[in-house]
């Protein structure tokens, strides 16, 4: 295989060959289908400087932030080295992303309970006239498309063919899609259509064409993960969150984009826009669920969010988006980043629509150690007026960009009868120092991508990208990402007594601090569109609920969604 490429053992790099140009030959190379065994000895002479000195450890030292004298680095010397044949014993063995440490993340601290099954679900159900046109079809919300489809007024195949046409039609311009699931769509709606016609109705999502994030495995199809090393990639089953909802009759019609590795919007086909606002990114990462559900080309979508993945797109796009309790949701098939933090959840046109994805995908599965089956007693109807609702002091007083938007959101909401408590994050923990969870975690689920060379393959190669935030997390502590642990649980008992007075809280979607202690402490958010700039691009609001308190926090956002209409308004150019 070498001779074929006219590489050899003793293949040199010319001197003064960059560390990236490195990494991007070694990412050939093995493209090439020789893999890292056969890499010529030079590349293992770069990887393998020779043993761990005393010098070496005092400039480690530094990158630790400690300082050790020259005895103790005697000391350490012998143990360092053989730590080194660990490192390689360890890497020796091929880890799949999809295999989660031998530790659980549970947001619930010890003594608390989660909320007992209750009752089913309750929704709106009103007459329907099926719309004039196709595009008002298209743009339904999912309350509305499940109730033409049950009386019959339209056909999933035919609503199932609409959405894959405009798919087909905008991915020109939005860049939204990655792969279209036809032959599984055509065959999944013929099944929804047969049912009906025999009386068997499986629920309001019944014949509802979707669209997944494409880290979510379908079986058959590409999970690419948004990222070129990946672009072939096929995994032989169906993620959790597609079982459940093939159980639940919605109709998978399309994959959708992320950006790489689920950060931004920035994926190996390009970046997906805005579609009020064409010229304009979606955001990310969950930006083709986002997209595709605003520009009405998906009745739905499920996308993810580990550090506001769901809540960005949502804002960007004028979505309504709910990320889940931590444990809600099972990610069984989807991609791993963070064990600890990833979230599935739904992007809709309407908080109800939500509400109706969640109750199919929620709860265990046998395979996600971290779900709970805890009870989502959803009721549309319900009287809001017994809920204690807070707001954000800090977030809504503060000078900020849309400040009147969110001042109006106060308006309304007090309008709606609503004593509004105010309510603060604990303010006596380093916040932002605890994100380092997120990226030691990452760093660990790509570590063979590092180790590859094959992150040079991705197209974002900046300070503020996967490659180097994996680089420079494998120079994390492993003391130090255990710390940053502990002082989350202590900051998760500081939350739970901030929001002790309070059964949701309103709040400025990127308040500071909110969207990071959020995902740290698994609360759930619905963020639903609060009006849109002179140019035309929507702003957002947030509602926070308590763990396994969706059904609150939804029905605070649903009234307040009614009272404002704003996610009635649809991108022109879509129309």
């Amino acid at each position: 295989m070498l001779e074929a490429t006219g590489l050899t053992e003793e293949t040199q790099v010319p001197e003064g060959t960059s560390s990236l140009d490195r990494r991007r030959f070694m990412a050939w190379f093995t493209a090439a289908g020789l893999g890292t065994t056969a890499l010529p000895s030079y590349l293992w002479s770069q990887a393998r400087k020779g043993p761990i000195t005393k010098s070496v450890i005092a400039a480690a030292e530094k990158v630790a932030g400690l300082e050790f004298d020259e005895e103790e680095r005697e000391l350490m010397l012998r143990g360092l080295n053989q730590n080194l044949e660990t490192y390689e014993a360890l890497r020796s063995v091929d880890i799949p992303n999809e295999v989660s440490p031998a530790l659980n993340f549970d947001p619930v601290l010890p003594g608390r309970s989660i909320p007992a099954s209750g009752p089913s679900i309750v929704f709106r159900r009103g007459p329907v006239r099926r719309p004039v046109s196709d595009s008002e079809l298209a743009f339904l919300p999912v309350t509305a498309l499940s109730e033409l489809i049950r009386t019959r007024q339209v056909s999933s195949t035919e609503l199932t063919e609409l959405y894959l046409g405009r798919l087909k039609e905008h991915d020109g311009v939005l860049k939204c899609v990655i792969t279209l699931t036809e032959e599984r769509a055509r065959r999944l709606a013929k099944r929804a259509d047969d049912e009906l016609a025999r009386g068997i109705y499986r629920g309001p999502l019944h014949g509802i064409p979707w669209g997944a994030k494409d880290l979510l495995s379908a079986r058959g199809y590409r999970t690419t993960w948004g990222a070129k090393p990946f672009e072939d990639q096929v995994i032989d089953e169906d993620a959790a969150v597609v079982r459940k909802l093939d159980e639940a009759g919605a109709v998978l019609v399309a994959k959708l984009t992320l950006g790489a590795l689920a950060w931004g919007d920035v994926w190996f086909g390009g970046r997906t826009r805005n579609p009020w606002k064409t010229d304009q990114g979606s955001s990310g990462s969950s930006a083709g669920p986002a997209s595709a559900t605003v520009a009405g080309l998906v009745g739905f979508s499920v996308g993810s969010e580990t550090l506001g993945s769901i809540v960005s797109p949502s804002t960007r796009c004028g979505a309504t988006g709910l990320r889940p309790t931590f444990g809600r949701v099972s990610r069984a098939g989807a991609m791993a980043l963070s064990w600890t933090m990833d979230k599935l959840g739904p992007i809709c046109r309407s908080v109800e629509d939500c509400a109706l994805v969640l109750d199919a995908i929620k709860g265990t599965d046998g395979k996600d150690p971290t779900v709970h089956d805890a009870a989502f007693n959803w009721d549309s109807r319900a009287d809001i007026g017994k809920l204690r609702v807070g707001y954000l002091k800090a977030g809504f007083e503060r000078d900020h960009r849309g400040k009147e938007f969110d001042d109006r959101a106060l308006e309304v909401m007090r309008g709606l009868g609503m004593e509004l408590i105010p309510v603060e994050l604990p303010g006596e923990f380093p916040l932002n120092a605890m994100s380092v969870i997120l990226s030691v975690e990452a760093a660990a689920a790509f570590d063979q991508l590092t180790r590859s060379g094959k992150d040079a393959l991705l197209v974002r190669q900046i300070r503020n990208a996967w490659p180097n935030v994996f680089r420079q997390s494998r120079l994390v502590p492993a003391v130090e990402y255990i710390q940053a642990n502990r002082l989350r649980t202590m900051y998760m008992g500081a939350m739970e007594r901030a929001l002790s007075g309070v059964d949701a809280f309103i709040t400025p979607t990127f308040a500071p601090g909110v969207v990071l202690a959020t995902n740290l402490t698994g609360h759930p958010a619905v963020v639903v569109p609060n009006g849109f700039r002179d140019d035309g691009t929507p702003v957002s609001i947030s509602f926070i609920g308590k763990l396994f308190g969706e059904a609150d926090a939804l029905a605070v956002a649903k009234a307040y969604q009614d009272a404002t209409g704003f996610h009635e308004k649809h991108p022109p150019a879509f129309v």
